[in-house]
């Protein structure tokens, strides 16, 4: 495989950051992830921890060096994931169980394949237009869907941020999956979360990163979204992947190449914690990852 890939998650005009972010390949396979804790309910940062370090640790076991199945696996690695979040709120006896939404993408052998819950959003880009693009599991979107709002009501709606679907919480999610989706030389995909689409809109967002490499325009479009939202920014994640090879070979495009990586070789780059809350101490913080990854590990065993 042979692509550019550049991630960023930024804290935004918020007290602390509930977005995680994360990119794995092997030589044959790569995984991103979004995931967004929804700060409407207790804990929603781990919540979203919680998703994206299940999802990266199961995409290390099962890609061997490719996935025997994409879709099995992100319907498998979504659904333990929620679980996960549920059996962390059990054991901290938490009065609802923490909550998040998650978008995963995987590409191998020039296919894309991706499934989502929430309003984090997934754009495939060619030739200057979305190719394709998730649908958010929200209110204002099911409006849209029946004609009642158009898109310029629905971007100030007051119920844009509510979600119907996500991991964790009271209700099993429900998973939208892609149809799967061969990549052509130079298409972009972008994952992010609604901090960045929200103030931008779909169309900007799509102008900025076609054609563009990733390394330069992230964070030119983080800052522009920043700009926009003003006081009002929220946590602020991006990944863009730029693919570079086709049926037909042109590799000049690519700043990333698995040839000659060991079959059991994996590289990964999770974005850190971020600004966490200010009243948590040091033993509070080390107390908070143990216990995320024994809830992991248990689900995981």
């Amino acid at each position: 495989m042979k692509f550019t890939i550049y991630q960023e998650s930024r804290i935004g005009n918020r007290d602390s950051n509930q977005d995680r972010v994360a990119y794995c390949y092997s030589r044959d396979a790569l995984m991103m992830v979004i995931a967004d804790g929804m700060g409407g309910h207790l804990y929603g940062e781990v919540a979203a921890q919680i998703a994206v370090q299940y999802i990266t640790g199961a995409f290390q076991r099962d890609a061997k060096p490719a996935l025997a199945d994409p879709f099995l696996f992100l319907s498998r690695a979504l659904s333990h994931a929620h679980h996960t979040i549920l059996d962390y709120a059990v054991d901290r006896k938490l009065p609802e169980a923490p909550r998040t939404t998650c978008v995963v993408c995987v590409v191998q052998k020039n296919v894309a394949y991706w499934a989502h819950a929430g309003d984090s959003r997934l754009y495939v880009l060619r030739g200057g237009r979305a190719l394709s693009q998730t649908r958010d599991h929200s209110r204002v979107q099911m409006m849209l869907d029946q004609g009642l709002i158009d898109a310029e009501a629905a971007a100030v709606h007051p119920s844009r941020n509510r979600v119907f679907s996500c991991l964790g919480g009271n209700h099993p999610p429900q998973i939208d999956f892609s149809r799967k989706t061969p990549l052509k030389l130079g298409d972009v995909m972008a994952l992010c979360t609604d901090g960045v689409w929200g103030p931008l809109g779909s169309d900007l967002l799509v102008s900025s990163l076609s054609g563009m490499n990733p390394m330069t325009a992230v964070p030119r479009l983080l800052d522009l979204a920043e700009t926009r939202a003003r006081d009002n920014a929220d946590n602020l994640s991006l990944i863009a992947m730029q693919w570079g090879e086709n049926y037909a070979e042109d590799t000049s495009m690519a700043s990333i190449s698995t040839r000659t990586m060991p079959l059991n070789a994996f590289t990964t780059k999770m974005g850190d914690l971020g600004k966490v809350a200010p009243d948590l101490s040091e033993d509070d913080i080390e107390r908070a990852i143990s216990e995320i990854r024994n809830a992991i590990r248990k689900y995981s065993d």
